[in-house]
Order: structure tokens, then sequence, then C-alpha cells
């Protein structure tokens, strides 16, 4: 009621407020960024993880994976494991995985096994 209106003694009821916890759906993707030899795991507009390349004919060789701090331990790094390696076998290419966090993920996941290929420049 306008001041102006209300009557001598008569009190404002307070408003109730109403807060809704609305969970946020964020996209996950991976993606290859071949202008930076990497491909990247996306939080929405945030870059979160990333697994740094080489290209050989044919051949990917995973260099280097790392995640973020504050995304470590939510199983980020296998969803960009799992998606790099998923890209590598749509393009028809094999995977030399230099990287222990990318070899030990495919010796945990047989499933990949058959993309593994052997780097000439590797020694074994």
């Amino acid at each position: 009621m306008p001041a102006s209106k209300r009557t001598a003694g008569a009190r404002r009821t307070p408003r109730r407020r109403h807060t809704w916890v609305v969970a946020e759906t964020v996209e996950l993707a991976v993606r290859d960024n071949p202008a930076e030899l990497r491909y990247e795991l996306g939080l929405g507009d945030t870059i979160v993880g990333e697994i740094r390349y080489r290209l050989k004919p044919g051949i990917v060789v995973l260099v280097h994976t790392e995640v973020s701090p504050s995304s470590e331990g939510q199983g980020l790094g296998a969803m960009l494991v799992a998606g790099a390696l998923d890209d590598i076998r749509a393009r028809g290419l094999r995977v030399v995985p230099l990287c222990p966090f990318v070899s030990a993920y495919i010796r945990r996941h047989p499933e990949y096994a058959d993309l593994v290929g052997r780097d000439s420049a590797t020694p074994e």
C-alpha cells in the first residue's frame, strides 16, 4: 500500500522471497584444435583439459594430457581421452600413446587396443 494511503497503525506485511536452486546444464565437449595440435575438453566456454599431439602419416602421437587442477578427480581426463580416441578412430587413423595417462587408459579399455600403432621414431 502506498505510504499516502496507509492508515495509522497499519503495518506492511513483509514479502516472502522465493529462492530456487536450479541446476545449470553445462556442455562438455571434446574437440580437435589442429591449429594448436591438441584435443581440448571444453566445459561450456572454458577449456578444462587438453591432450597435446604430433601428427605423422596415418598416426596421431598422443604426447601429454593435462586437466586443470580445479577439475581433477572428476573423470574429465578419461572423458577427454575417450573423446580423442573416438575421433581418431572415426578418421581412420592409428594412435601412438606416448602419454602415460593415455597408455594406461587404453590398457584399462581394451576396446581401443586396435587403434595402437607404432611410431618408427619411438624406441620400443
